[in-house]
């Protein structure tokens, strides 16, 4: 298959274009994705109410009964349980790294193996990350080691 992109100026209507031999499950499941709208998390700092793009997201986790969000320079908090916020981010790009906490892979500078079978993911932002060990194999799968 061969994928081709074309940037054009802001004046033009963007439009995507498939062109198949067959319309089959894959291709409606394309369809579906482009359709879809882009995800937006709410993210608390105080009284003030933000809206968090899942690319934006470095590692999400529940401390204490609370759910945090961690960007680049922030932290949010957020009103929704982690599990919640898993299935909305539920992409190949986030995944459970501990019963406490997601992380989003492609902000992973580096990892390394730990004490007791677990990894610590070095995140792009200078933080270091504990993925326990019944999650590694997932991680190692995610990033194709």
């Amino acid at each position: 298959m061969r994928i081709s992109i074309e940037e054009i100026n802001r004046e033009i209507e963007e439009e995507v274009i498939i062109r198949c031999h067959q319309v089959d499950d894959e291709i409606i499941q394309i369809m579906n994705r482009l359709k879809s709208k882009t995800v937006t998390l709410v993210g608390y700092d105080g009284d003030i109410i933000y809206r968090i793009k899942p690319n934006d997201i470095f590692y999400i986790e529940a401390v204490e009964g609370k759910v945090f969000i961690y960007c680049r320079d922030r932290v949010y908090e957020s009103k929704q349980k982690l599990y919640e916020l898993e299935q909305i981010c539920g992409s190949k790009r986030f995944f459970r790294a501990s019963k406490s906490l997601i992380i989003n892979i492609t902000k992973i500078s580096h990892i390394k193996p730990s004490i007791s079978g677990r990894f610590e993911a070095g995140m792009e932002n200078g933080e270091t990350i504990v993925v326990s060990r019944q999650y590694v194999p997932v991680l190692k799968s995610m990033l194709g080691l």
